[in-house]
């Protein structure tokens, strides 16, 4: 029977016959090519297939400004690629647009670097592919509907549009939208998951959160016609009712294009008034200028060779929020509906940001440098040939990632690689509040305060499921935990982590949930690959589990800005400290809110580090069962306690969560610190 099988396939015309593999990677993102690599080194036949003409996704689609967290905690062949871009850096004639010296983020003595250009970090990575002798086909999309081949549960083979299949003993989906995983019957979510489920605080719905730069700090109007709900909603406003904070939903994280933006004449290409310019979809951008916010609502990252990475800003800016929802389980047609859809308005808004005669002139004239990058994607009329997919199918494994593994509230088993980013997401959504007004919703940004371990269960579908694929890109999180992980490098450690794992299945034959941890990590350090926080406190950091009482912490803290992390000057407790910037003076502020075990007298102590440039009038407030107490604390002096702790004096508390200790910086004279607040119980 073997043999007549074997004589049947021979006869197959050769486009039907697929072509066999150790190791099927589908999808070109940065961790798919990493994976790739990996098993290549790890001495495996592989192959990896991208549906599109590039490689890199959005490490080479325009998001040069790595989102990294701790540096220290990339390893492995992520580590290696930002050394290789330092390397190609360190060349003068790279510099073609700029002088070496003059750019900020170039540091002479380190062995990596951090930002790039976008067709830098493509070729990085096609050299990674080529050097591993790695096959790579490209304009290869998975056939949705008949293309993936089970025995059983496991994957014998990938069929592709173009009439290409691919057979593997094991399989490695590395796309951001999760489509061989989701062709495999791999359960995943989509959408933010309810507080309750996973016993987090930052899930779901996030009125509450969305005090950043990213919302309407003026009162603007809702209604097509000002003042009349039956005139209906502007565009971009949901009509559907959001659920109570905390609650889940199916809304997504708004995607957009990471412009490659640059000021340099000869480099420079105007932006253009796209074809079907509808002003209707920028009406609440003009009111919002109207209103008073004069902000220009981008952020140009600056890159190399006058070059910036271009995000999202304020209010209204590059994200298209609201209209992604489908993206994720969308068929191919419906998502490049989609896609164009966001480069439309994204166009539009460069070009109104330049010329509409709504735009203030001030704005118009800010703005008046910029253009697209003329030397890059060339191919895609300088636009980023990959969306920013923030987010879109997640599996649901056996360990689901949440936030108690990204506070280390929980002990992480089976680590294969670290994350350190904030728990970071963006607007879901724009809604109507209770007065009237328009305001966005979604936006979360909460550092973990440190680096935290991704468990190996994450990558591999649940017991029972599929037993040869991995999952290094759409891994089982939770929506807040996914904003943390969600990282380029991150991506790039899970994906050779997954590979390393492949391969060892492979060796040992047996299931990716049956691999033996042991043996992986093993091979996993050995590879360079951090597992363990190789970043632990500094000298000067206090542990806040160790101290008395009830302990607050920056990480844990309500804010509105403070967002700059810095563990320069210790002491300091936990994994560092925050502060103002010196800057947006009464625009700042952060709440530390006590769980307290019961009633009573507690004397309240606020910890910071001091220096000479800090503030000598921090403004406090403590709110207690008395009513609130303003008191202020001179920065510049050395706290009496420790060094660490000024008491603020003692007061009376109810039981529970009534009591708080805000910081603001209004009025400082020099940098205001938040770094934590402690309640000890008085007798």
């Amino acid at each position: 029977m073997r043999y007549l099988v074997a004589v049947a396939l021979l006869s197959l015309p050769a486009a039907a016959r697929a072509a066999e593999y150790d190791v099927v990677v589908y999808g070109g993102t940065a961790g798919g090519a990493m994976a790739a690599v990996q098993a290549a080194r790890m001495g495996k036949t592989v192959v990896l297939v991208e549906p599109g003409a590039h490689i890199g996704g959005l490490t080479s689609g325009g998001l040069g400004w790595t989102d990294s967290g701790d540096k220290r905690v990339i390893g492995g062949l992520a580590r290696a690629f930002y050394q290789r871009v330092k390397k190609h850096y360190d060349a003068p004639e790279a510099w073609t647009h700029q002088k070496r010296e003059g750019y900020p983020f170039y540091r002479k003595d380190e062995d990596a670097m951090w930002t790039f250009e976008p067709k830098v970090a493509e070729q990085i990575l096609r050299d990674f592919l080529k050097e591993a002798k790695v096959e790579v086909v490209f304009g290869q999309r998975l056939d949705r509907a008949k293309g993936v081949a089970l025995d059983g549960k496991r994957i014998t083979s990938l069929s592709t549009e173009g009439g290409k299949t691919f057979a593997g003993k094991m399989f490695i989906d590395a796309t951001y939208e999760g489509d061989l995983m989701a062709a495999a019957g791999v359960s995943f979510a989509v959408g933010r998951e309810p507080n309750s489920r996973y016993d987090e605080a930052l899930n779901g719905v996030a009125r509450k959160w969305n005090q950043h730069t990213h919302r309407f700090t003026a009162k603007v109007d809702p209604y097509v016609k000002p003042g009349d709900p039956k005139s209906g909603l502007l565009f971009g406003i949901d009509a559907d009712p959001l659920p109570a904070d905390g609650e889940g939903d199916k809304r997504v994280q708004a995607y957009c294009f990471r412009m490659c933006m640059t000021d340099v004449p000869e480099n420079r290409v105007p932006f253009e008034k796209p074809q079907d310019f509808d002003e209707a979809k920028y009406e609440l951008l003009f009111r919002n200028f109207e209103a008073g916010d004069l902000r220009v609502p981008i952020k140009p990252d600056r890159m190399p060779n006058g070059k910036t990475d271009t995000n999202n800003n304020f209010a209204v800016s590059t994200d298209f929020i609201g209209q992604n929802y489908k993206y994720p389980e969308a068929g191919y047609a419906e998502r490049e509906k989609i896609v164009a859809a966001h480069l439309s308005y994204q166009k539009g808004l460069m070009w109104a940001l330049q010329n509409h005669r709504r735009v203030p002139q001030k704005v118009r004239d800010q703005f008046a440098k910029w253009g697209l990058a003329k030397d890059e994607f060339t191919d895609t009329g300088h636009w980023p040939h990959q969306i920013y997919v923030r987010e879109a199918r997640r599996m649901v494994a056996d360990y689901v990632v949440t936030e108690q593994d990204c506070r280390r509230r929980r002990d992480t088993p089976m680590s294969v690689g670290m994350g350190s980013y904030n728990m970071d997401s963006h607007n879901c959504c724009r809604y109507v509040t209770a007065d009237g007004f328009v305001q966005n919703e979604g936006d979360v940004q909460v550092s973990p305060g440190g680096p935290y371990r991704i468990s190996y269960k994450s990558i591999v579908p649940q017991t029972g499921e599929c037993p040869n694929l991995f999952v290094p890109v759409c891994l089982s999180c939770s929506h807040i935990a996914y904003g943390s992980v969600r990282m380029e490098p991150v991506f790039m450690v899970l994906g050779q982590s997954a590979a390393t794992a492949a391969c060892l299945a492979i060796d040992t034959k047996v299931d990716a949930q049956k691999l033996d941890y042991d043996a992986l990590r093993k091979r996993l350090l050995a590879d360079g690959q951090v597992l363990e926080s190789a970043a632990p406190p500094s000298a000067g950091a206090v542990d806040p589990k160790k101290l008395a009482g009830v302990v607050v912490d920056d990480a844990d803290a309500e804010r509105t800005g403070f967002e700059t992390v810095s563990s320069t000057i210790g002491p300091f407790v936990g994994f560092g400290y925050r502060h103002d910037g010196n800057a947006d003076r009464g625009k700042q502020t952060a709440k530390f809110v006590p769980d307290l075990p019961a009633a009573g007298k507690y004397e309240v102590r606020v910890a910071y580090s001091a220096n000479a440039n800090r503030a000598s009038n921090a403004a406090v407030t403590v709110t207690h069962a008395g009513g609130a107490t303003e008191k202020t604390v001179d920065q510049k002096k050395k706290p009496p306690i420790d060094g660490l702790w000024v008491s603020l004096g003692t007061f009376e508390f109810a039981k529970g969560k009534g009591g708080s200790v805000t910081i603001t910086n209004v009025g400082a004279d020099g940098y205001v610190i938040l770094d934590a607040v402690q309640f000890v119980p008085v007798k």
